[in-house]
């Protein structure tokens, strides 16, 4: 019948051949790869700091990635550039599916065949060609979630911007593959046959059943990672999402080495990753101190080697294994790389159960310090186990000589680190255009205001306004009137310092680790797989003839895992004896020149005296709205324009999503409304939402 011949494959009526397999990986996944090869030779020729460095224009001009298109809507806030691939990816899914749909008519004419029979294969034809496009989208799923990518260094975008594109890809997909699988149920139960035809497994051609098994795998994943599912239980979602590993399997065992190709080289970068990160997660990094706040967040203390580096807008994926092996949560780094070379320090609100077991675990911890034992004896040491760095490959903060800085809550985190990074940079004549700095901070009581203090501006840089015109604007909701403590420099409520062991810093595997490092690793783990593929044709396939469409596909799966863990793996390991060797001529020749120690973090203290404007306003928030409904907040936008006049201004937000919305709307509202003379608002969030 032709309804059966026509689900041989997506191309209705095919032969696989292993030249052919081999023309796909080529045709389709060859170029991922060999772009991000590229990509790593690239970025080491030309350096990674002039590869991102970023000219200032003498007259303010427009961004694609920084002007805000659509504000409200199941995309967020969505920029002049990410609405352009919008439109793209959508107009080919749509003109593949038309293109397909006019195609399947036409074969359908081929044969005469009553109106019944005619509907229930147009219906199947329809469902092989939607599954067909989901396979392309998968192609693009993984790549965005690959960490420490190099595709994703070389045009800048983070990892917690990349996240927002994996879940549009991952909507899409599953609403494809959802069709795909739907059409033909519907036909087969039409026809009879549903039972059956699910449970086949067959050698030659699709096999239906593992088809089932990671439909239902990659159903479950996107059920649980719909936003008001992952706010009520994030655990769910996260273990949930790693049935990935049984979606990408049964996936390869349902088309055959010979269809996976199109997805492969995408999911291959992902695997490089992953297993990077479980290296890197594998080392025991020591928290070197911890401080307690009245306000309920805590300030950690991490120990890093001198050669891993950040920018001041990074992030880190923390587990600490004195509460559980198995969760992990990001936090936004609170420490400029100028800090010190041997630690970065994280902030952590403390709101669920996980941040509760750990400040009262500092609380222990700080009790024990005032027994009279000595402190290697009281208590064991605080380890952690941490990947990341992760971040932009730039500081694009350093790009902006006018820089609005709106954070919510927990959210002033990285802009400390921003704040810290530019009075370094100005204190030592690094290049640095920032030189007038808005902070605009929402907190809801003013027991956070301290957490100002972490930074300590005038121990970086004394007089430090004389080259940065700084300004503070902080707005507490909840409380009408200041208390009496306001301006009195609120210490801790409990600190400790743990005992470090040597050698016990962050691996530097992934994140922004060393480019030349990662790209040898992705060459030889690409060269491994081809390598594999070959033998495993030459001295099993051919000789023994094997045609399972099925198990050529578990087959490819096993060469592109034995290439991460064997050829991968052995650079992972020439990696570490080179990472050792250099740790340890560092320890050497610091101890010799009398530096600081190793793991010795700096402790800021501000003389007291305030060289910038600050402004303390209570039971108001800044509200950023559109201008046609006008509040004190969106006055801020229209005065910083009036006072900098026609420049670029960078506004960076990190806060929650409602707070996002308004500001972009704000940045759009004055951005369309602008007069020539006026300033031109660059938006950018910070904010990590998974």
């Amino acid at each position: 019948m032709l309804s059966a011949a026509a689900r041989r494959g997506p191309f209705g009526f095919i032969s696989e051949s292993d030249s052919e397999s081999g023309s796909l990986f080529l045709l389709f996944s060859g170029p991922i790869l060999l772009i991000a090869i590229l990509g790593s030779a690239y970025i080491v020729l030309a350096g990674e700091e002039e590869i991102h460095e970023k000219k200032s224009s003498k007259f303010p001009r427009f961004r694609l990635w920084t002007f805000p298109v659509l504000v409200d809507g199941p995309f967020g806030v969505v920029s002049a550039a990410e609405m352009i691939g919008i439109v793209l990816f959508t107009a080919y899914v749509v003109w593949a599916f038309a293109a397909y749909t006019v195609k399947n008519s036409e074969l359908v004419s081929w044969f005469h065949l009553p109106s019944r029979e005619r509907s229930i294969l147009m219906l199947e034809l329809a469902g092989l060609r939607l599954g067909m496009i989901g396979l392309f989208c998968t192609a693009f799923l993984f790549l965005p979630v690959a960490r420490g990518s190099v595709l994703l260094r070389l045009i800048d975008i983070p990892f917690e911007h990349a996240t927002r594109y994996h879940v549009w890809l991952g909507h899409l997909t599953m609403l494809l593959f959802t069709l795909h699988g739907l059409f033909y149920v519907i036909g087969w139960g039409i026809e009879g046959r549903l039972a059956r035809e699910l449970m086949d497994w067959k050698n030659i051609g699709i096999a239906n059943l593992p088809g089932v098994i990671s439909l239902l795998a990659g159903l479950l994943m996107w059920v649980t990672s719909l936003p008001g599912v992952r706010r009520i239980n994030f655990e769910l979602f996260f273990y949930t999402h790693q049935l990935y590993v049984v979606f990408v399997v049964f996936l390869a065992l349902h088309v055959g080495d010979f269809l996976f190709c199109f997805a492969a080289g995408g999911i291959f970068l992902f695997m490089l990753d992953r297993f990077l990160r479980f290296c890197q997660s594998r080392r025991t990094v020591n928290i070197l101190s911890a401080r307690s706040f009245p306000c309920g967040t805590l300030e950690l203390v991490l120990s890093k080697p001198a050669n891993l580096h950040y920018n001041a807008l990074g992030w880190i994926f923390l587990q600490v294994r004195e509460l559980s092996w198995l969760q992990w949560h990001p936090f936004s780094v609170s420490s400029s790389p100028l800090d010190g070379k041997h630690h970065l320090a994280v902030l952590i609100k403390v709101l669920g159960n996980w941040t509760g077991r750990l400040d009262r675990l500092v609380s222990s911890a700080s009790e024990q310090e005032t027994e009279t034992e000595p402190l290697l004896q009281r208590y064991s040491k605080l380890t952690a186990s941490v990947e990341g760095p992760y971040g932009h490959a730039s500081p694009y903060h350093l790009t902006y000589e006018n820089l609005i800085l709106v954070a919510g809550g927990i959210g002033i985190s990285p802009f400390l680190a921003i704040l810290s990074d530019v009075l370094h940079r100005l204190k030592d004549g690094k290049p640095c255009m920032p030189k007038n700095i808005l902070i605009v901070w929402a907190i809801k009581t003013s027991d956070e205001l301290p957490l100002l203090h972490t930074v300590g501006m005038e121990s970086i840089f004394p007089n430090f306004s004389n080259s940065l015109n700084l300004e503070i604007q902080t707005y507490v909701t909840r409380e009408s009137q200041p208390s009496l403590e306001e301006g009195k420099v609120i210490e801790p409520v409990n600190s400790a310092v743990f005992p470090a062991s040597k050698g016990c810093g962050m691996s530097v595997l992934v994140g922004t680790g060393n480019i030349i490092w990662s790209g040898i690793y992705l060459i030889v783990s690409t060269v491994g797989l081809v390598i594999t593929v070959a033998l495993l044709d030459v001295f099993y396939i051919n000789p023994y003839q094997v045609t399972s469409w099925w198990y050529k596909g578990l087959l490819f799966i096993a060469c592109m895992a034995a290439s991460v863990l064997i050829f991968g793996g052995l650079v992972i390991g020439l990696w570490h004896l080179w990472e050792r060797k250099t740790s340890s001529h560092e320890c050497e020749k610091n101890t010799e020149n009398g530096t600081v120690k190793q793991n010795e973090p700096n402790i800021h203290k501000d003389s007291g005296k305030e060289q910038y404007v600050s402004t303390t306003l209570y039971g108001q928030r800044p509200d950023f709205r559109d201008s046609a409904s006008p509040s004190f907040a969106a006055e801020i936008f229209e005065t910083m324009s009036d006072r900098w006049g026609n420049v670029d201004i960078g506004v960076i937000l990190c806060g929650p999503p409602a707070l996002q919305t308004s500001v972009a709307k704000e940045c759009r509202t004055q951005n369309l409304k602008r007069r020539g003379n006026q300033a031109i608002f660059h938006f950018n969030s910070h904010s990590f939402d998974l």
